[in-house]
């Protein structure tokens, strides 16, 4: 009860499915104000589903879902930008709600490009004239330009190259560190979650509840590469919570 009391973000006995097909059952999830929990599980398990239904994008068949936080965003897979608005204009759309003048529109616009390394001459382009990497960027500046307290990131890394996956999370913990901001991270890479997370939680291999959660030792930017490497192996070879995340769920091979 202490730790629902102090979450900003509570998943109680949620569940859902899709066409009589049960996806996700007896989900029961509390973050903490100022925790980055990563969600890992098989392929198919639900995690974006639970990602969706947790930011109210889709609403869960049974169980309840209370947000102590006032503003969230979501950074999903794909940029989802919309096509005909420069960089610019699309990561104004994430100011919509704000009452701020315009000057101090322009300030956020521009301190929150500056934090994802988009420069000027960028935020002039169209999502055509982007490469992939500049386009999720942009989705991550519109994210984070309004100043949230919570976001949720689905899998939003996966087609990134190695080096500029590493930045993007870097940014992640330099933001969570320095605002106090939550967030729910779904990744199908388990060193990702070790890098970025404070705490990993494991999806049931069929969706049906949460198999567990590991602490992950060091705060998050104090974990080199060699400390990251070594946590995730030693959780899958030795920790059984582990054994069935890189597997594809036995419903998607049905």
């Amino acid at each position: 009860m202490g730790r629902e009391a102090m979450s900003v973000l509570v998943l109680e006995n949620v569940g859902h499915a899709f066409l009589g097909r049960t996806v996700l059952e007896e989900i029961d999830l509390a973050i903490a104000a100022g925790e980055l929990v990563a969600l890992v599980g098989p392929s198919g398990s639900g995690k974006s589903t639970l990602a969706h239904i947790a930011a109210g994008l889709v609403e869960p068949r049974k169980g309840r879902v209370t947000r102590n936080y006032r503003r969230h965003a979501v950074v999903f897979q794909e940029p989802r930008l919309m096509p005909w608005a420069t960089a610019g204009d699309n990561i104004a759309l994430g100011l919509a709600p704000s009452s701020a003048g315009r000057r101090q529109r322009r300030l956020q616009l521009q301190s929150v490009a500056s934090r994802v390394s988009l420069n000027a001459e960028d935020l002039a382009k169209f999502p055509s004239q982007l490469s992939g990497g500049m386009r999720q960027r942009v989705a991550i500046a519109r994210a984070l330009v309004a100043d949230p307290d919570f976001v949720f990131f689905d899998e939003p890394f996966t087609a990134l190259d190695v080096a500029l996956k590493r930045r993007m999370q870097d940014l992640v913990i330099e933001t969570v560190a320095h605002s106090g901001l939550s967030s729910l991270f779904i990744t199908h890479d388990l060193a990702e979650a070790v890098r970025i997370a404070h705490r990993i939680v494991v999806l049931d291999r069929s969706g049906r509840g949460i198999a567990g959660s590991r602490e992950i030792p060091l705060s998050p930017g104090l974990r080199d590469d060699r400390t990251v490497f070594e946590i995730a192996q030693a959780l899958l070879a030795g920790d059984a919570l582990f054994a069935h995340v890189n597997e594809i769920d036995e419903r998607m091979r049905a």
